[in-house]
Order: structure tokens, then sequence, then C-alpha cells
């Protein structure tokens, strides 16, 4: 068990009734006003590194699905994060695999048994069955899964496929200001085999989406902060196209070191570089780099952090490390099975800007408790949380 865990029996029971009772039939979420008054929704802490919820609060409830987003913002994350691709008739979803192969239980329905098909995604030849050869409507008829099988499975078969739209209506509708942080994912691969009217790119699509509910203006400013956003890609050209149709605030992904860009045929050592730095940063206000690039894993022993977060910051680059998760297999042994000693050594170590966590909630409670330790005096009050912290990790620890 970890800490994330301790919500299960309080909050989530009525959740997943709620969405085993419409969620079946595809109820469309609608763009409706948030339920609080305006001016009155708690706004968008910017005081300490931002908690992004990795395809919603995913390590408890199957990624990327109406459930895993609204029980990340239950659970305190500042932003939402989503991967967005296309169905066949242009419809952009929240999905992070161009196959449906491992999330969904496409294997069960004999309907779209000749619909596989192999295709060569980012130089690989890729055998499943894809999104794109899928309209909407067909989407929906399948169930999620959740990917790891180490991981809660209760939830399987139960929830949808959702789309981009209805994921912006989630977090339009919470009762506090909550970012997204949607991928604009593969977009080689979806501009190749998914067309739209007028000779539109899915990068249009894309930005026409998040123009259509409200998302504008560039980092920090009232605009922004009233619906925060990030948009992000793994691929620089992308992002370049993008900051031609919105300053919205742009965040340029990174790879393991060797590998090369889907669109550019660059490695990501090559654009992690001073001078590409120098170049990028007219576009993007950072970096999400794997944190394997950032330090460095030897036998699951973590080596000598690289000068990456400081060479970021040096250009003024913001730098948010993906994926943190609590599980034992996750944490490298310096951190002795403990996710809250990983996240004292990014933010106060490393200091980076913002985590991509598939546990939202331990994250939530690590900063709530540090915070409340660093602006309380009383030594007391001071004890007690560190005997509730004790207690949190010891518990995790027994399983």
């Amino acid at each position: 068990m970890n800490p994330c865990h301790d919500y299960h029996g309080k909050g989530i029971a009525p959740l997943v009734i709620l969405f085993l009772s419409v969620g079946c039939a595809a109820r469309p979420f609608y763009p409706l006003p948030s339920k609080v008054a305006e001016g009155s929704r708690k706004p968008l802490q910017t005081s300490r590194p931002y908690n992004l919820a990795h395809r919603g609060s995913n390590g408890e409830i199957p990624e990327e699905t109406a459930p895993a987003y609204m029980r990340a913002i239950e659970e305190g994350a500042d932003f939402i994060e989503t991967d967005i691709l296309s169905s066949k008739d242009g419809v952009l979803i929240c999905f992070h695999d161009v196959t449906l192969d491992a999330t969904t239980d496409i294997n069960k329905h004999k309907e779209f048994a000749n619909r596989k098909r192999t295709y060569e995604v980012q130089g690989v030849n890729t055998t499943g069955f894809f999104t794109v050869d899928f309209t909407l409507k067909e989407l929906q008829l399948l169930r999620v899964r959740q990917r790891y099988p180490f991981r809660d499975q209760q939830y399987n078969g139960k929830f949808t496929i959702i789309t981009f739209e209805e994921y912006i209506s989630i977090a339009l509708d919470a009762t506090r200001v909550v970012g997204i942080y949607p991928e604009i994912k593969n977009p080689v691969f979806i501009n190749q085999y998914v067309k739209w009217p007028g000779g539109q790119r899915f990068e249009d699509k894309f930005v026409e989406t998040l123009k259509k509910y409200g998302y504008k203006g560039s980092y920090l400013s009232k605009e922004w902060l009233a619906q925060p956003v990030f948009i992000q890609s793994f691929a620089p050209t992308s992002l370049i196209y993008a900051s031609n149709l919105t300053d919205l605030p742009k965040i340029l992904l990174i790879d393991e070191v060797t590998a090369l860009t889907q669109d550019t045929n660059q490695s990501y050592w090559e654009i992690t570089s001073d001078s590409y730095f120098d170049y990028i940063k007219k576009y993007v206000v950072g970096i999400g780099p794997w944190k394997d690039t950032v330090v460095p894993v030897k036998d699951n022993y973590l080596q000598t952090p690289t000068d990456l977060v400081a060479r970021a910051h040096s250009h003024n680059l913001q730098v948010h490390p993906y994926t943190y998760r609590n599980e034992n297999q996750f944490l490298h042994l310096n951190f002795n099975q403990d996710p809250y000693e990983e996240y004292d050594y990014w933010i106060n170590k490393i200091g980076v800007d913002a985590l991509f966590t598939d546990f939202t909630g331990s994250l939530h409670n690590y900063q709530e408790f540090t915070s409340s330790l660093s602006s309380n005096d009383s030594d007391s009050r001071a004890s007690k949380l560190l005997h509730k912290i004790a207690a949190m990790i010891k518990s995790y620890e027994k399983v």
C-alpha cells in the first residue's frame, strides 16, 4: 500500500458508482461553467513546484480516464496531464499509445479483428490496432484497463476513452482553478494518417480546441492564471508551429539522450546543448526531461547529477521531469523505497520546477507537510507532523 491509497473507501466508491451508471452509456461531458461563482475559486498555487497528475491519478485508476482526472483533482493536482491523439474521423482524444492494444479491451471485440495493421511509428514498424483506424463512435465501444499488472485492477473495463473536450470540461468544472497539460502526441504519425478539411494539421485542431474553451495568454498572465495550460510535445517543429497560433506556454519534452526526435532527426543530446537552448527558448518556457537524463542511474543507484537543470535555468527555462512513481520497482535504491525521500531530493537538491507523478496524492501530501513544517515555528506542531509522516512511511513499507 502507498500513502495515496489512504483515500480508498472515502471518496472513490461514489465516484465509481457514478461512472458505472452513466459512463457505460458514453454520456458526453459538456462545457458547463464552474458550479462555483466566478471569482471565488481558489487560484492556482505558484509558490512551489507544480504537481502534475501524469495521465490523471493513474497509479490508482486506469490512465487517461475521466475518473483518473477527477481523482487527481480531488488529491490536489495543480495540473492534470494528458496525451492527445486522433480518431479516424478527426476527433481529438485522450490516449497515450498510438495503438489500443495495451490499455483497452480491443482484443475482445471480434468485430474489429480485421483492423490490425502495421505502420512505421518513429522509425519502427509497429503492429496493432491503431486509433487512426477507428471512428470516435467505435473507440467509445472500448473499455480501458490498467496498464501495469501490479496496480489495482478493479476498474478494468468500467471506463471509456474520452475526448480532448471532455477532459477540458473536467478541469473547468473543478471547484478550484486546475490547469491542463496536454501533449501533442506523435504529430508526424497523426498528420500522415488523419486529414482534416481545408488542409488543417493536427496542431491546428489542437490549438483551435484550446481557443474554443477560452485558453489564452502567456505564462503567468492574468488570462493564463484564470485558465492555466502548458502545451507539451517531443516534436520541436510542432511546438514551433503552435507558437504561430498561440502564445500559451510550451514545454519541449526530452527523451533518453541518444534517441532521435520524430520530426527533426536530432538526438536529444543535441537538443539539450546550450546553443539549442538559445534557439528553442524563443518558442518554449521550459523542458520536460526523462528524470534519468537529469540524474543518470546505474544498477538502480543514482549517479552524479548532470548540469542539465542548471543550464536550463541559466537560459530561463523551467524543468519539469517525468515520471515519479511510488512502487518499489520505480524507486531507486538511494530512496529506501520512500517516495517522500525522492520528492525531497528532486525538489530541494536538484531544484526542479514541476514533477510529473502517477501518484498525485503522495506528492501533494509531501508538499503540504513540508510547507506546514517550514512555515510553523511551533516545535510541538512540527513534531506531530513528523510523526504523521513517519507513520505513513511505515505503513507504506509494510507491503
